[in-house]
């Protein structure tokens, strides 16, 4: 190859997108002290005035070998929970789509804390009011798991990849928020419509506060729940995304330990959830390093692949 040619396409490649250094963003770590397991009180916020692209993981935590009996049951002790849900509805469980691969769940409860309702789009079918909204994968003859659920009305999302062999099914613990995160009593994103392809497994969000997103499970499988996260635009003057979770103690919690990655860094840091300071990296993970009587097999949290 001639020189020129041959250093114009070394430059092109060099600056590739593909090969471009993952973006760094800001840790902040809003989180209060708890005696109650059935408060989120772990807030974990990223921010970035340019990251559109980033990665959500949802992967067993290191102690999942060890789990013989699962822990799922609600612990209300030491609870005093202000925020009730106070406004009614009428129930209803809707099916909006069904094939041999997915099935896709609406929910609406009898009540829920805010009175918002979200219309949301699976093909040509389009229903408002529901609370909750499910995708179950289907695999042969076992029965449908769910592994994905979110919230309409306050843009919580919950991951779980499918069980280890030595257990039946596994349970959600941790909270994504994707989006423009505002605090209205406690941190949400607030939807104005969501569309689902059921054929690519991709979400279409538009927020009330402008700007949508693309958000697309990219795995499901033994290992891990992924989303491949893509923003119209990046988010200014707040959060783009964000953790909400629970910690009591280090063996009563559904995360326990922030691990993360600043740039060009030769190693991983880690510090008690409640100790975090914030910090900036490219990585990071909310884990458990020992098992816990709360939502024990309850998945860790990791965010990758920060781009602009």
């Amino acid at each position: 190859m001639h020189r020129p040619l041959l250093a114009a396409a070394f430059l092109a490649l060099v600056a590739s997108p593909a090969l471009a250094a993952p973006a760094s963003v800001r840790i902040a770590n809003e989180s209060v002290a708890t005696l109650c397991a059935e408060e989120d009180n772990v807030d974990l916020r990223l921010h970035s005035p340019s990251v559109r692209r980033f990665r959500v993981e949802a992967t067993h935590p290191a102690v999942i070998g060890t789990i013989v009996q699962d822990i799922t049951a609600p612990d209300f002790t030491d609870c005093t929970i202000t925020d009730k849900a106070d406004f009614r509805f009428t129930p209803r469980t809707v099916v909006m789509h069904e094939d041999d691969r997915l099935k896709v769940v609406g929910i609406t409860f009898d009540k829920f804390w805010r009175p918002e309702q979200v219309p949301v789009t699976v093909g040509s079918r389009t229903e408002s009011g529901f609370h909750l909204f499910q995708l179950f994968l289907k695999e042969g003859t076992a029965a449908p798991y769910e592994f994905l659920v979110m919230y309409p009305v306050d843009g919580y999302w919950r991951l779980k990849p499918r069980p280890p062999a030595h257990l039946p099914d596994i349970v959600y613990g941790t909270s994504a928020l994707i989006g423009p995160i505002e605090v209205m009593q406690r941190p949400v994103v607030n939807l104005s419509a969501i569309r689902f392809d059921p054929a690519t497994m991709t979400f279409q969000l538009s927020f009330r506060a402008g700007g949508s997103a693309t958000v697309k499970v990219a795995e499901i499988d033994r290992v891990r729940v992924a989303l491949d996260v893509t923003l119209e635009r990046p988010v200014t003057g707040g959060p783009f995304t964000g953790l909400r979770s629970m910690y009591v103690t280090e063996t009563n919690a559904d995360g326990a330990r922030v691990e993360w990655r600043a740039a060009g860094a030769n190693r991983w840091q880690e510090a008690p959830v409640m100790d975090f300071r914030g910090g900036e990296g490219i990585e990071m993970k909310l884990t458990r390093a020992v098992p816990s009587r709360h939502n024990t097999s309850a998945p860790d949290y990791r965010f990758i692949g920060f781009a602009d």
